[in-house]
């Protein structure tokens, strides 16, 4: 999956933002405000880190050793950072995508949760 599609992908959720609030290369997206991936433009090949499940983390970082990694600078137990230009099929990384943007979803307050499904 190259940056363009991985962008694509996100950008076709509900409620999702891009931006740039850190500086001109990391690329954020938010749902509801709330960061769900982020990727670093200038950095080849491209990695996104995206939020996981904690036991999953340690779980996917094992079976693809290298290709999926603890967040790089962010809080290790809850972000990955994937290879989004190597061995990793497009259908693991959309799950992963997905995975990341329900787990943001899931956390948000009720009433934000009501104004997304409203969209």
């Amino acid at each position: 999956m190259n940056i363009e599609q991985f962008r694509a992908y996100c950008l076709v959720k509900e409620g999702v933002t891009e931006s740039f609030p850190f500086d001109d290369k990391a690329l954020v997206f938010k749902v509801m405000g709330k960061m769900f991936a982020l990727t670093n433009i200038a950095v080849h090949p491209t990695t996104a880190n995206l939020k996981c499940d904690p036991e999953r983390a340690v779980e996917l970082r094992e079976e693809y050793d290298g290709l999926i990694n603890p967040g790089y600078h962010m809080n290790k137990k809850h972000w990955n950072t994937v290879e989004l230009e190597k061995n990793l099929s497009p259908k693991l990384l959309t799950e992963l995508i997905d995975h990341s943007y329900d787990l943001v979803v899931k956390g948000l307050t009720k009433k934000m949760q009501e104004e997304l499904a409203a969209m």
